[in-house]
């Protein structure tokens, strides 16, 4: 229901609205975040250090986990490799995703000074001119004792909604929860992309280091298969064992294309990551340019909530569900509209803003919803159970970054077992090498006996490399499993104090 207050009265009438404007609540819940489960940890037995041993080459040497060590920003430094920091810096400065996410927040935060433009009055101005007949069977000309005659409006109109139950702020609230929300998106997109860039490189140096052991594999092959032909030829050796030695070589250099393909593959992605074609340069890797990080971090689980960007976006979720309900519940309750026309109507221009020509009119507007088929009540029931659900997501997310973290310290713990045990394999390998090399001097074996020992260091040199790169990329897992450090980065694509400005004030320029 509406209705209009008379000028005369308004003055008794407007100061309690003005009042109850000032001293007016914000309805709804506040969005409280659940608090983590009692005893939440990522293992049922703290890990201090991998396995390890003394070495010159950093990825067989322990790593020891520190508890509560800080995540730097530029985390993919500690690999010290000087052309991985130039390409994610590079990746960082050209990524299209990137930069489309700090456009969606730049888009987020004006959305939410729109809503605080709610807070402001409107004004707006019209001018109207106009020529107008009266018929001369009415009375009372409305200008000059004239039939015919001119009319030159102007005015203003003003209004002012007051914010009597917050609903409006929660509409603010609402909007600046979605601006953080984008915010954090934005910083899982660049731990990502970091993330992608140092595993592809890590993956490349693992390809070139299988495509190096798999081709001195094939050419061992290629000369105990030459050994096998010729004692066929003398007739020392059966043909099925040619055969059989032809089989295994081919099968070796089936297995070559592929590696090469992702070789290939992994290079071209490196390249998108980086914002660049496939045809143009990127740094070649090998894995004996990375250095192992011997000192870890692990941050408590209640420091992950703040560290997660995808943790911190459920809390935003969380916060933009609840204003959600105080915005239903505001539509529900009366509202008020104050509004002034203030403006002059003149026959001729030369009369505008002269005394004698001016008119206003203000009024006051209270709105009470009484029936809407109960739209009004079903959209607050739905708003709470949105929050409800945020709710339940939230813990979800919780739970799933505290696995991730525990996945990431399983890895380091029995990939690090599972690289002692492969290089104790490689070293007894190279032992049965020089034994079977010994013994060739000697005339006690044949040629034959050590292309065999010499595969078998190939081979094991193969899932040597394998294993060490599994090691660099667990390190990676872990950095991106703690949060990756983005608070001590600027990620947002502006300064910090125009990105403070923008997601902070309301002011209307």
């Amino acid at each position: 229901m509406s209705f209009s207050i008379k000028p005369h009265y308004k003055t008794s009438f407007l100061t309690p609205l003005l009042c109850a404007a000032l001293c007016s609540c914000a309805v709804g819940p506040k969005g409280k975040i659940p608090p983590l489960p009692a005893h939440t940890d990522y293992r049922s037995t703290p890990i201090r250090q991998t396995a390890g041993q003394t070495s010159q080459d950093s990825v067989l040497r322990r790593q020891d986990i520190i508890q509560g060590l800080d995540i730097p920003g530029k985390w993919w430094e500690v690999f010290h490799n000087p052309s991985l920091n130039q390409l994610v810096e590079r990746a960082l400065a050209n990524s299209h995703d990137l930069k489309a996410m700090q456009e969606g927040l730049k888009m987020a935060w004006e959305q939410r000074r729109v809503e605080g433009a709610a807070l402001y009055p409107t004004i707006s101005a019209q001018f109207i001119p106009s020529r107008n007949k009266t018929s001369k069977s009415l009375s009372n000309v409305p200008y000059a004792n004239e039939w015919l005659y001119n009319l030159h409006t102007a005015q203003l109109n003003i209004g002012y909604v007051p914010d009597l139950w917050g609903g409006e702020r929660q509409a603010i609230r609402a909007a600046a929860a979605q601006a953080n929300i984008q915010r954090f998106q934005l910083e899982a997109t660049a731990l990502t992309l970091i993330s992608n860039i140092v595993n592809g490189a890590i993956t490349e140096a693992s390809f070139r280091a299988q495509i190096e052991a798999t081709e001195a594999l094939i050419a061992q092959q290629k000369e105990t298969l030459a050994i096998a032909e010729r004692q066929q030829t003398l007739g020392d050796q059966a043909r099925l064992n040619t055969l059989l030695q032809q089989n295994a070589l081919a099968q070796l250099e089936a297995s070559l294309p592929p590696l090469e393909r992702d070789l290939a593959q992994t290079r071209t992605q490196l390249a998108t990551l980086a914002g660049l074609t496939p045809n143009q340069d990127i740094p070649v890797f090998t894995l004996d340019q990375f250095t192992l990080p011997q000192q870890m971090p692990l941050s408590l689980p209640s420091a992950l909530l703040e560290q997660r960007p995808d943790i911190r976006a459920a809390q935003e979720q969380i916060h933009a569900a609840a204003a959600q309900v105080g915005i239903s519940i505001a539509n529900r309750l009366p509202n008020v509209q104050l509004s002034a026309l203030p403006g002059q109507v003149v026959g001729h221009m030369s009369q505008m803003f002269k005394t004698g020509y001016g008119n206003w009119d203000m009024m006051a507007t209270i709105t009470q919803p009484i029936f809407q088929g109960g739209s009004l009540l079903h959209a607050q029931r739905a708003a709470k159970k949105q929050l409800h659900q945020a709710t339940e997501m939230y813990q979800s997310t919780v739970l799933s970054a505290v696995g991730d973290v525990a996945d990431s310290l399983y890895a380091l713990q029995y990939d690090s077992e599972t690289l002692q045990a492969q290089q104790k394999t490689l070293e007894s390998a190279q032992q049965s090498l020089k034994i079977a090399q010994a013994r060739k001097r000697l005339g006690d074996i044949s040629q034959l006996d050590l292309l065999t020992a010499q595969s078998a260091v190939a081979q094991s040199q193969l899932s040597f490399v394998q294993a060490k790169a599994v090691r660099f990329s667990d390190s990676v897992g872990l950095f991106q499993a703690l949060g990756g450090g983005w608070w001590h980065r600027n990620d947002l694509g502006l300064p910090p104090e125009e990105a403070k400005r923008l997601s902070t004030t309301l002011v209307p320029w």
